[in-house]
């Protein structure tokens, strides 16, 4: 998750970056003040993106399928029971302990930490060396602030402190700011000590202390991203610009400020620790700069108003936002490195959530076993926090149910269903544990009890009832009551969201019951409208990753495409057996260096668990790697997957 967390970090901040450093060009006419602003936004909208990722819905990138196409079939009759020895070998084989390897991800977190880390340890120590100079620190006598705080419009109190012979003038204190002078700052001129209160008056009253903290913590967390220190760079030209602007537009004459400014920067020297933390007045590496500046009469030396300002708020969350939404289609299915302190940390801090990831994980790579421990946990966990007779803790039978499911262990499915509906009881939360009791009837050829548990599914969750009224016209059409099953399938239609899944599911069992019917002609009508949303469902799937997933060639410009090797058959799932449902699953894939299926990413799906059977057999076929000028390298592929009644 950190690993996901940072790649996405990376490009989402430098796009942020790219783009704030675009509006700053466009704005290059404006004041500098203006420019600094817009610095100040995009290093607000990158220090949002961590909470915004994880509070904003996901929005993710259409990917398009490659060419290259394998096919497997499963044919109904090839549904048969998991066997007991075959489980528990598999789960033996999977609980061997894997040989230690380098961690690439690991290690650039580390890195990364270990940057952020420094970058704030510097903070620290200036804004700790900062605090320690003000406590020592007299006040500096002979200079009176009031005048520049009335011209600037400064109300609260600010501190005029005496520092080091020597030092930089600089401002500190984000809410009692305090101005340093130079002790032999006394022997300046009245009007030098004019210009340089002046100038850290105007840093007080842009609030550039507060911005200057922000920056620099988004400077420490992104210190990697070139992009990052350019914008520090011009964030700080800009800064200082219109601090110059600010004291111009309140009286001081340019060439003798400019003066006073090369003297100051020639004879002072600000040292690099306490910059983390105050705002010196100025940098030999800026000056030239400044100087051409602050002598040149068309300058745009306007301050933007309040409005601007507010303007720049909404101008971070909209700049934020979208791209906090995108979030990476790396859902790479990762084991816990110790099952027993994961379970240990979950129920410290509560969080089934973790083991419930945890387990979903386990099940993608078929270790069952490991899975019902960390669901167990969860469940237990549940427990402890909402009590046994809550909808958290029927929730988590359900999830055990599931669980059970996919292992084609019927029976214990059917008892974790049965003490879930006893929990929920006819609460919205029941009706998918009411829905496979009913289809474990039809598996029992019990259609009156199967109809039952339907009946209950739909009342128990009237606003959701599609699935429930599709399984009732499945009952009546195997009971032969035809109309009955007709008006059922239109029921459940008008209840579902066309472009979802479920509609499009619906809509492929209503046309096949349409052709038995020798209605062609609507039965086609459907097969489109499923097709339609199938497709609008694929634009949107997620990518699953296995682990070592990387980037993928296309075959051409001298990369030739893999060759499978051996294949592992899918296996129908009851439910679409019982709803004599069939069709084509197409999946787009990387096929590894490792010869193994890297990636899988639905592109046109079917209902009734048919997409997550494909997935579990591609994720067991070997093929001969794809090659480049000789050497393996990942390639795309697409594999249909067929599911054919016999």
């Amino acid at each position: 998750m950190w690993y996901s967390l940072l790649v996405g970090a990376a490009l989402k901040s430098t796009a942020i970056l790219c783009v704030t450093w675009l509006a700053a060009v466009l704005l290059r006419r404006r004041s500098a003040a203006a420019r600094h602003i817009v610095w100040t936004a995009g290093f607000a909208a990158v220090l949002a993106l961590p909470l915004l990722s994880f509070s904003l819905p996901a929005l993710h990138m259409p990917v398009p399928a490659p060419g290259i196409l394998f096919q497997a079939t499963a044919p109904a009759s090839a549904i048969t029971p998991a066997s007991p020895a075959l489980a528990a070998g598999s789960a033996a084989a999977g609980s061997k302990a894997a040989p230690w390897h380098p961690d690439g991800r690991l290690a650039l977190l580390l890195v990364w930490a270990a940057g952020a880390s420094v970058a704030f340890a510097h903070m620290l120590l200036g804004w700790i060396s900062m605090g320690r100079a003000r406590r020592r620190a007299q006040p500096f006598g002979g200079s009176d602030l009031t005048p520049w705080k009335t011209v600037l419009g400064i109300r609260h109190r600010v501190a005029l402190l005496e520092a080091p012979r020597g030092s930089m003038p600089m401002t500190f204190g984000l809410f009692r700011p305090a101005v340093f002078l130079p002790a032999d700052a006394a022997a300046w001129t009245e009007e030098r000590r004019r210009i340089v209160l002046a100038h850290e008056l105007a840093h007080v009253r842009r609030g550039d202390l507060a911005t200057h903290l922000l920056a620099r913590v988004a400077l420490s967390l992104y210190w990697w991203n070139p992009l990052a220190w350019t914008g520090w760079r011009a964030f700080l030209k800009e800064r200082e610009r219109a601090t110059d602007d600010l004291v111009l537009s309140g009286g001081a004459r340019a060439s003798d400020y400019a003066g006073h400014l090369v003297e100051i920067a020639r004879a002072m020297q600000a040292s690099p620790a306490l910059e983390w933390a105050a705002v010196a007045m100025a940098r030999q590496s800026q000056l030239e700069s400044r100087l051409v500046a602050i002598l040149d009469s068309r300058v745009n030396r306007n301050a933007p108003g309040p409005i601007t300002k507010w303007a720049a708020c909404f101008a971070v969350i909209a700049l934020a936002a979208p791209f906090a939404a995108l979030q990476a289609q790396d859902t790479t299915q990762t084991l816990p490195a110790d099952v027993d302190a994961t379970i240990r940390a979950a129920a410290a801090q509560r969080n089934h959530e973790m083991l419930e990831g945890a387990a979903k994980a386990a099940e993608s790579l078929r270790q069952y076993d490991m899975a019902q421990k960390l669901l167990e946990s969860s469940l237990a966990i549940r427990a402890q926090a909402s009590g046994e007779q809550s909808v958290d803790y029927g929730v988590g039978l359900l999830k055990l149910g599931d669980l059970e499911r996919s292992r084609r262990n019927f029976p214990e499915a059917e008892a974790f269903y049965t003490k879930a509906v006893s929990v929920l009881g006819s609460r919205p939360e029941a009706a998918p544990a009411l829905i496979d009791l009913g289809t474990a009837a039809m598996r029992k050829r019990d259609l009156a009890l199967a109809t039952g548990f339907f009946q209950k599914a739909q009342l128990a969750d009237p606003a959701h009832a599609g699935p429930a009224l599709m399984w009732l016209a499945i009952a009546q059409d195997q009971q032969a009551n035809t109309q009955e099953a007709d008006s059922l399938f239109r029921q459940a239609l008008s209840l579902e969201d066309p472009h979802s899944a479920e509609a499009a599911t619906t809509s492929e069992l209503y046309g096949f019951f349409l052709e038995r019917q020798t209605r062609a002609n609507e039965a086609a009508t459907l097969r489109a409208q499923a097709a339609a949303a199938r497709k609008e469902q694929g634009s949107r799937a997620v990518t699953i990753r296995q682990a070592g997933g990387s980037s993928a060639f296309r075959v051409g410009d001298g990369v030739m495409p893999p060759a499978l090797l051996s294949k592992v058959e899918p296996e129908y799932t009851e439910e679409a057996r019982l709803a004599k449902y069939q069709g084509t699953v197409i999946v787009s894939v990387a096929i590894g260096t490792d010869g193994a299926a890297q990636s899988m990413k639905v592109v046109r799906g079917l209902g009734l668990g048919l997409d997550e059977q494909a997935i579990k057999a591609i994720s067991q076929w070997k093929f001969k790697p794809g090659t480049k000028d000789g050497q393996s390298v990942p390639v795309m592929a697409t594999i249909e997957v067929n599911f054919r009644l016999l």
